[in-house]
């Protein structure tokens, strides 16, 4: 399980080298249009605003258009354009990868694909060589090269879900809004996709490299994308100490890092434990910064796992108390109950009764306070998101629920003070998911509901009789087109 980071790097919203002229390969890199709609996170049966975007792709094998998942997430439409061809393309998202912001678009009429060539993808850049980034950015209708210098390869976020990292490469080549997607090129083949720039400094990009280019076209081969996974774990680089070390009996020349807690249902959940020390992934050796040595470079072990695919097995080797021991883990999503990452592409799931709005707690949820959520949403939601691994003691816990708003109606009059709280249980029965308070709500039991919240020793107190026969008329006020949406209606 990697650590929360909040990114501090700028979406770009929307290399072909030396040695490769424009003419043909110039048409394989094309401009992508979208339209899109977000969703509401607080009464989520209301969509935002359309919104238009252009971004860039580029041409692989198999008639394919590679592009970035942030230039088409929760899009209506999407078309594209080649260089000097007024004609726009109409296309479809085949697949989408949001936790590495890569997507493949389908073209459906063939003759998009005239006069193009499938861009091939190469191995990692070398630090300080050149390289050229192809795009449409903005300020103008044809596409732009700009080149730059590879000035470090390393594990970062990437800012489209805020939360899930993994290996980028950093240039000074401009990359600008509307460059994103397009490829950048060394010597003829892609060596990354262009896809954020950082805010605080002038002329400093990132592209995704060709490693998770390529874990991402190897998943989606059996036609469903699953995703990076992990092993679900959280480490510290306890080593470094030596009286640690000796706690942990660890031999004395012996590097690695150190467990401090393992993910609820996790694929390592029955197989490390806290305070043992993992040394080894596969043939990786784990140092004490918790890295390993791959691609000719010192990278975060994280890397050793996204060589693998969602269900793939990798042997590890670790101490517990002076004893070295081997075992073989899944490599699983592994993902927490309050969820890290932003989402997209998911209507969002919500039940309403008594004018209550009942929705699960997500980062989304949490973004409604603002750009600066981190500090404006209310303390107890953050410390939740931050803490959710250890502070959840329930193994049947799916998700937290939250009141996210009150539709004011005399049937919870004076309920304000209980807006925005986490759900802990409604007439004594536990709420592990939303869709536990859909089937109280249904089963009808008793005369009143009985809400009670988190940390809050005041439970809610709702007159079933009173709620349900104001139910529709709630709805009709206010133009809710149906009390519930939970997953198996999406």
């Amino acid at each position: 399980m990697k650590n929360i980071v909040i990114a501090v790097v700028l979406t770009i919203s929307c290399g072909i080298c030396e040695g490769a002229g424009l003419g043909t390969m110039e048409k394989s890199v094309v401009m992508i249009r979208s339209a899109g709609q977000e969703f509401d996170y607080v009464t989520p049966w209301k969509p935002k605003a359309m919104a238009q975007g252009v971004g860039s792709g580029f041409i692989i094998d198999g008639n394919r258009v590679m592009t970035n998942a942030h230039n088409v997430s929760n899009n209506k439409y999407v078309e594209l354009q080649k260089e000097g061809v007024a004609k726009r393309f109409p296309a479809r998202v085949a697949f989408i990868g949001h936790d590495c912001d890569l997507a493949i678009l389908e073209v459906g009429d063939s003759s998009f694909f005239n006069d193009t060539i499938a861009l091939n993808l190469a191995d990692l850049p070398g630090i300080n060589t050149t390289v050229s980034t192809y795009g449409f950015p903005i300020g103008g209708r044809h596409i732009s090269v700009t080149e730059g210098v590879v000035s470090r390869i390393q594990l970062d976020t990437y800012s489209h879900t805020g939360a899930d990292s993994h290996l980028v490469i950093q240039t000074d080549a401009a990359i600008n809004p509307g460059n994103s997607g397009g490829p950048v090129m060394q010597e003829g083949s892609v060596v990354g996709v262009a896809f954020q720039g950082l805010r605080q400094a002038d002329n400093i990009g990132y592209m995704i490299p060709t490693t998770v280019m390529t874990h991402f076209l190897k998943d989606i081969e059996d036609g469903t994308y699953d995703g990076f996974g992990s092993l679900g774990v959280m480490l510290y680089q306890g080593l470094h100490n030596e009286s640690y070390r000796e706690y942990l009996k660890a031999p004395p020349e012996q590097e690695g890092i150190v467990i401090i807690e393992t993910l609820m249902h996790s694929s390592v959940e029955t197989i490390l434990q806290k305070n043992d020390v993992l040394v080894q992934i596969d043939n990786y050796k784990i140092d004490n910064d918790g890295r390993v040595e791959i691609y000719g470079l010192k990278l975060d072990l994280s890397e050793a796992i996204e060589t693998k695919q969602i269900g793939d097995a990798v042997e590890i080797q670790f101490y517990r108390g002076g004893e070295l021991k081997k075992a073989s883990a899944k490599v699983a999503l592994n993902r927490p109950v309050f969820e890290f990452a932003r989402q997209y592409d998911i209507s969002p799931r919500y039940v309403c009764f008594a004018g209550l709005v009942f929705v699960p707690a997500t980062r989304n949820y949490l973004e409604t306070w603002g750009h600066e959520w981190m500090r404006e949403a209310p303390f107890y939601l953050r410390y939740l998101f931050r803490n959710s691994m250890q502070l959840n003691k329930d193994r049947q816990r799916r998700e937290y629920v939250v009141l996210s708003e009150i539709m004011a109606d005399k049937i919870n009059a004076y309920a304000g003070k209980f807006k925005s709280q986490v759900i802990e249980s409604i007439n004594g029965t536990p709420i592990w998911a939303l869709d536990d308070v859909w089937n109280i709500y249904e089963k009808a039991e008793g005369d009143f509901w009985t809400i009670k919240f988190m940390g809050m020793e005041q439970p809610m107190i709702i007159d079933a009789k009173t709620a349900r026969e104001r139910q529709a008329d709630i709805l009709r006020k206010y133009d809710i087109p149906q009390e519930k949406m939970l997953e198996d209606e999406k």
